[in-house]
């Protein structure tokens, strides 16, 4: 699977944090402790990551995401009751704006889960 090392590396990170902090914080707590637990496993992690959606290559609205990871992994995080539709559209859509193909959908929820999403798009590789 596309970044694997990297993904595997990231969910176990996850799961650490879970452990430790449990549900029930705002995703907030939940980002700034990611980050730490990733930065000690070194992995290179920007917070707040913008990114720029655009239309007939004029930007038309801005977007951060929560994490990005060694700039090939966007993380978005959730402290949600469940992952639903909306929340796997939003981090596809995060991916269709950059060219990242890879993105982890991690929910802090009453039970973690995370859900990894690969999107490929050749068209945007040639703009």
């Amino acid at each position: 699977m596309l970044h694997s090392d990297i993904t595997d590396g990231i969910i176990g990170s996850f799961y650490k944090v879970y452990n430790s902090l449990g549900y029930g914080f705002l995703e907030k707590v939940y980002e700034n402790a990611l980050l730490i637990e990733l930065a000690s496993s070194r992995f290179q992690v920007r917070q707040e990551h913008p990114i720029q959606v655009l239309y007939e290559k004029q930007p038309v609205g801005e977007y951060f995401a929560d994490l990005l990871v060694n700039d090939l992994v966007i993380l978005e995080l959730k402290a949600a009751e469940h992952i639903r539709e909306e929340h796997v559209a939003q981090l596809t859509n995060y991916l269709k704006a950059t060219r990242k193909e890879v993105g982890l959908l991690l929910n802090f929820g009453y039970k973690p889960e995370f859900k990894r999403i690969v999107f490929t798009n050749s068209f945007l590789k040639s703009v």
